[in-house]
């Protein structure tokens, strides 16, 4: 049998489509994924005994008679949407890349699209909704199958579109494949996930993947401020349409500000010689930026820019990006806290940046660096709030199989001058680094909780376990 023919079938028949042999079904497809850490032809044999009755291969196996294919991992994309009915095929299908700002773009995409009375799917770090569900994620961007599957309900529950976070790591793993994109952002791209990726190039080409695999006709949307973006435009083009984004830039879409405050923004956003104003509740420069991005998505389904600028301006919040936490302790009164998810050096300076002409006490700023991931940013992210925080206490994060003080180790190995007991402080428990944090600071300052956002958990040795910034700001706020 060749692939086509088993794609056709697999479409015609409804067949069950796995690479994860432990839960293949009887009749169902087989795809033998090379992964990073396990190869999927090493379980041919208990999936053909779990029932599989084709198997897709990547190279020939002996005594195994498998459908081979170049690149299983891509085939496993087409064959999950091909199972499903092609779902995504019957939606229009946004994606977001680069190292910050992706979350918050895509709700504002949805909040557009939501604001003109159609529906979208999401699927991104904080969850994954096809309009009538929703569930955590796990991961920024699920497996083929799981993106297949909330497709077709998305599809079921009358949704337009979709709007999709594309994380390096999935664009790499082809997670992504049997989905046709009508447009895709670039937001920016800073240090992180180099435990992954061998050096920042080979990031930057996993996150370029996503244009080089537009349609004909596709389009994408561009930085103009990220020197990155202006690589990835001479790989793609002239082959790829662009549409350039920036603030007080002679670009395609352009912002003229007028206001900036801890309240949020006020822009016009230009467009074909056309302007709107947008009042977004949504702080600091970079989510100006990242307006701009959710409105290139937009304006690329024929959205207009009108309506473009109301459904922007009407998303209030994104869980754990610089969100408040308010305190009925009238002994806390004018005591600002937020949490903010940043875990990359540049997230963290554009918070500390955001917040800092807001702050008429003293700028507190929590953090830690996760286990288990990339180690260059540690000493980068101490050396930006270093700079720009005026009290630093530095805590764990996700330690994961890593020893909490080691990570720590390598925070610290980044510091300067700054005057540990005085304006730097070090608390690996982490519930006890948000007390100290809170304890520590006055009327007029601003605390700033990072690292984790709207994660609810912390991830220490192989252990989940419950863990929320929200919950112990707000218990240290009472005291």
């Amino acid at each position: 049998m060749t692939y086509t023919q088993l794609l056709a079938l697999v479409q015609s028949n409804g067949l069950g489509v796995c690479a994860d042999s432990r839960q293949v079904r009887q009749g169902d497809v087989f795809v033998a994924v090379c992964g990073t850490q396990v190869d999927g032809h090493d379980y041919i044999d208990t999936a053909l005994s779990q029932g599989a009755a084709y198997v897709v291969t990547q190279r020939p196996v002996d005594g195994i008679n498998s459908v081979i294919v170049e690149d299983s991992a891509k085939a496993l994309g087409q064959l999950a949407q091909a199972s499903c009915g092609n779902p995504s095929s019957k939606l229009t299908n946004l994606a977001v890349t680069g190292t910050n700002g992706k979350t918050t773009v895509t709700y504002l995409v949805r909040s557009v699209i939501e604001h003109i009375g159609a529906k979208c799917g999401l699927i991104g770090t904080i969850e994954y909704n096809t309009g009538t569900s929703s569930v955590p994620a796990p991961l920024t961007t699920p497996d083929a199958v799981t993106i297949a599957r909330a497709a077709s309900e998305m599809v079921l529950n009358g949704a337009d579109y979709m709007v999709v976070e594309a994380s390096s790591h999935a664009l790499s793993q082809k997670r992504l494949a049997g989905v046709s994109f009508t447009a895709a952002v670039f937001t920016n791209l800073t240090g992180d996930h180099l435990d992954y990726h061998h050096n920042e190039d080979d990031y930057l080409d996993a996150k370029t993947l996503l244009f080089t695999g537009l349609p004909p006709h596709g389009l994408a949307i561009l930085n103009y401020e990220s020197d990155e973006a202006h690589t990835i435009a001479e790989i793609i083009e002239p082959a790829t349409r662009i549409l350039w984004y920036g603030i007080g830039c002679d670009v395609d879409i352009s912002a003229k500000v007028h206001r900036m405050d801890a309240a949020g923004s006020e822009f016009s956003i230009i467009f074909n010689n056309y302007s709107e104003k947008v009042n977004t509740r949504l702080p600091g420069r970079h989510n100006i930026q990242n307006c701009l991005a959710a409105a290139g998505l937009c304006l690329s389904t024929g959205i207009g820019l009108l309506e473009v600028a109301k459904g922007l301006s009407e998303l209030e919040c994104v869980p754990g990006r610089l969100q408040p936490i308010r305190s009925e302790n009238t002994a806390r009164a004018g005591l600002q806290v937020f949490v903010d998810y940043a875990h990359t050096d540049d997230a963290l300076k554009n918070v500390l940046n955001t917040l800092k002409p807001l702050c008429k006490g003293r700028l507190i700023v929590l953090f830690g660096c996760g286990g288990d991931r990339d180690k260059t940013k540690r000493p980068r992210m101490a050396r930006v709030a270093e700079e720009l925080a005026d009290v630093v206490v530095v805590t764990s994060d996700n330690p994961r199989t890593e020893d909490a003080n080691a990570i720590i180790a390598d925070i610290l190995a980044g510091f300067g001058k700054i005057k540990r007991g005085q304006t730097l402080f070090i608390e690996p428990d982490r519930a006890a680094a948000i007390q100290l944090a809170i304890e520590k600071a006055e009327s007029g300052d601003i605390v700033l909780l990072t690292g984790k956002g709207h994660e609810d958990y912390q991830i220490v040795g192989t252990e989940k376990r419950h863990f929320s910034d929200f919950e112990q700001a707000q218990k240290a706020l009472q005291m």
